[in-house]
């Protein structure tokens, strides 16, 4: 608490009243005296408040209370508003909190806050007034501030119009100490963007709707964009370990293995609060932190039990709602806490409390429930078997925080949790063990969150363990890997099954029942990449040093139905199958037409490179690169088309195909015009220069005095030598003659 008439100075004593100097309290001075500077850190100043008269101030004090009380702890007689000569108030309070934490709360949750429609509060620290506004400080006489000359920023999204008017997409690729962004040429080299040594110290990513790309140093995190590549953004955490940014690009979340200290001379962007956290939540348009979060620690063993594992490292440790709104964190076995934004208060000022909580997934996209009209965002989590109480999977809507379905479940080993990309359906794959828990299987529980009343299928077909799953994207189909054998490390990767699901027909709009289409057995594969457009799949075999396949699938071939699958709605065909040694990662173009895969030096050093392929799994380009270390497309904002619109696209596809073929074709046959035009040029500039060098020897031979052709006065010269010496020529004649032959025959 701050200082008050009780703890008086020994200036403010009356000497009168003692003799000092009869007794020593310099040692009960030292210990208990109050520091001013240190009590002052629990006042904050709280400006922009409407002016009222002193009839109407407790009834501004009490409306003021409700919102100062939102982030800490204040009472009636510790707000302390000022009033002037004319009995009005100044429009600025005092306002003195518990602790200084809870002041620096409200500075950062309550500065720029509306109080009605007319004000807005500004709230500082006391101590930041005194100094920031002492003596000095500030000038007696205001001087106007200079206003800069407006300038045209660049705009970051021109990356959407490709100066070949081909649609490409552009890439980053992270090779040895260079960075470089590319345009995509198929077959051809990629045409270089923007390539820098030392662009990054770790790793580059992009933004969800690829504004930015991000560098990683040990001063902090960068953001670049536009098309000279600028430095947009900067957000100073020191030592920056991971990155992690919400859907809509508002916010950014940093996370570091080292606690933050912040230096007695001060951070230029974290303050004292930020001390010791390892999170921090940043607001990219203005570049500040809104919060920052210290690491969970793990909760010890109880007494008599063994110590706990260190528990497997969650990330994103921050989840973010579709729209941006909320951010929620885990508190493993205890709580889901949701935060609002940009305030980053807590959610009704209390964590969610679910015991034995386990994990938790908000849906990827703002789903509109069949009969629900308010709004809401939801999430799903699950609880394990605890004593006689089944496991639990749960379906939550916030903010009204209420569970709208759940299901319980029994002989759970585990479970995880997989959205559609639409929100529209929940698949929990929970893995089951037996009563002796020496075999497991799989079972797939799917919410159809879409419907009304959110009715739960069960996929209880599947008598093997599935390590893999994957939903088409804007679809309803999915593909799972399954393996037989137990899960876990092993010197040679079990065989595995890829097995295709999609729903089987159904009258109007509704989605059919989930059947099984196709199983697909001894294989290797063990990882799954969708067309981000659907339809179109890729089942790989990543990071196995005996298999490296790599399988197109088309999930809707236009080619003969077999009779088996005439009530389903997908015709599954195998296009390619290619293989790409030592690959470990896969990722699709946001455009859906190409498919990058490469060997990444960061998991081993044999053949680093990358390929690309087109969607039938045709490889258009091989590059093998030393210390290729990434590869990432470059991610495209959702389209600005109706869905009206994108129909007539589709429908009207084979026209605009003719229109990109014979585009392709011209520009092939461009290029081979190109080549010989060039050819051509340099012929043309070969014959100029000799030209222009023959005339400059016949001037300077002119000069001289020298013939012009050298070589004909010299063959004139010899001719007439030749004439000269006709009178005396001599001409001898050689003859040859037999005398004598002679054969011998030797036996």
């Amino acid at each position: 608490m701050a200082p008050s008439f009780d703890h008086l100075r020994d200036e403010d004593l009356d000497e009168d009243d003692f003799d000092v100097d009869e007794v020593d309290i310099s040692d009960i001075r030292e210990k208990y005296e109050v520091q001013l500077e240190q009590g002052y850190d629990a006042f904050v100043v709280v400006d922009g408040l409407p002016e009222v008269t002193e009839e109407q101030k407790p009834k501004l004090v009490k409306f003021l209370l409700k919102k100062l009380n939102t982030v800490g702890k204040t009472r009636e007689d510790l707000i302390f508003m000022p009033m002037g000569e004319d009995g009005k108030s100044l429009r600025f309070a005092f306002v003195e909190y518990s602790d200084p934490a809870e002041a620096a709360a409200a500075c950062r949750q309550l500065d720029l806050v509306p109080l009605d429609k007319k004000h807005i509060l500004r709230v500082n620290k006391l101590t930041d007034v005194d100094r920031y506004g002492r003596e000095g400080r500030i000038d007696d006489e205001y001087t106007p501030p200079q206003i800069e000359e407006f300038q045209e920023k660049e705009h970051l999204r021109s990356f959407m119009a490709d100066p070949s008017g081909r649609g490409r997409d552009q890439f980053v690729m992270f090779r040895g100490e260079s960075v470089g962004v590319f345009w995509n040429n198929e077959k051809d080299q990629p045409e270089n963007i923007v390539d820098r040594q030392h662009w990054t110290e770790t790793f580059v990513q992009w933004s969800p709707l690829g504004t930015y790309l991000t560098s990683v140093h040990a001063q902090g995190v960068q953001l670049w964009g536009g098309p000279s590549w600028t430095r947009q953004r900067r957000f100073a955490h020191p030592f920056v370990n991971l990155v992690a940014f919400s859907p809509n690009e508002k916010y950014l979340v940093t996370w570091s293995n080292r606690p933050i200290a912040i230096p007695e001379e001060g951070h230029p962007a974290l303050s004292v609060e930020d001390h010791g956290k390892n999170y921090v939540i940043w607001d990219i348009e203005t570049s500040k932190p809104l919060r920052s979060f210290a690491q969970l620690d793990t909760p010890a063993a109880a007494e008599g039990e063994a110590p706990k594992k260190a528990p497997k490292f969650p990330w994103p440790a921050f989840k973010w709602s579709a729209d941006d709104k909320y951010v929620a964190r885990l508190n493993p076995g205890q709580s889901i806490s949701v935060y609002e934004l940009p305030r980053m208060n807590l959610l009704d000022k209390t964590a969610i409390k679910i015991e034995g909580v386990v994990d938790f997934d908000w849906a990827p996209a703002t789903v509109q429930r069949d009969g629900v009209k308010n709004y809401e965002q939801l999430f799903c989590f699950w609880t394990p078997e605890i004593g006689s109480n089944p496991a639990r999977v749960g379906l939550m809507s916030i903010p009204s925080k209420q569970v709208v379905r759940s299901l319980n479940l029994f002989s759970v080993s585990d479970a995880k949790l997989h959205w559609q990309s639409e929100g529209a359906y929940l698949c929990v794959k929970v893995d089951r063990h037996s009563k002796s828990k020496k075999s497991q299987a799989t079972t797939l529980e799917i919410f159809r969150v879409k419907e009304k009343g959110v009715p739960v299928e069960v996929v209880d077909t599947i008598k093997d363990t599935v390590i893999n799953f994957a939903w088409e994207p804007k679809g309803d189909r999915f593909v799972i890997i399954t393996t037989t054998e137990p899960v876990g490390a092993t010197a040679v990767p079990p065989k595995t099954s890829v097995a295709f699901f999609c729903p089987e027909k159904a009258k109007g709009n509704a989605v059919g029942n989930f059947k099984h289409l196709r199983t697909l057995e001894k294989k290797n594969s063990n990882a799954i990449y969708w067309s981000p457009k659907g339809r179109f799949v890729v089942v790989a075999t990543v990071a196995n040093t005996q298999s490296s396949d790599l399988d197109f699938y088309d999930l809707d071939f236009e080619g003969e139905k077999p009779e088996s699958d005439k009530d389903l709605t997908a015709n599954l065909q195998l296009m390619n199958t290619a293989d790409h040694y030592g690959v470990t990662d896969v990722e699709w173009d946001p455009s859906g037409r190409f498919v990058a895969t490469w060997a990444s030096a960061w998991k081993h050093s044999m053949e680093n490179g990358y390929h690309l392929y087109d969607f039938k799994g045709e490889q258009l380009r091989e590059e093998a690169i030393e210390k290729f270390k990434q590869w990432q497309w470059r991610p495209r904002p959702a389209t600005l088309l109706s869905k009206e619109e994108q129909k007539a696209i589709r429908r009207n596809l084979r026209e605009y195909s003719r229109i990109f073929e014979q585009e392709d074709a011209e520009r092939i046959s461009s290029a081979d015009v190109a080549v010989v035009e060039a050819r051509r040029r340099l012929l043309e500039e070969w014959f100029a220069w000799r030209e222009a060098i023959t005339q400059e020897v016949a001037e300077e031979r002119e000069i001289y005095g020298l013939p012009a052709d050298p070589a004909a006065e010299l063959i004139k010269a010899k001719d007439a030598e030749h004439a000269g010496d006709a009178e005396e020529q001599v001409i001898e004649e050689i003859m040859e003659e037999v005398l004598e032959e002679t054969e011998e025959i030797v036996q």
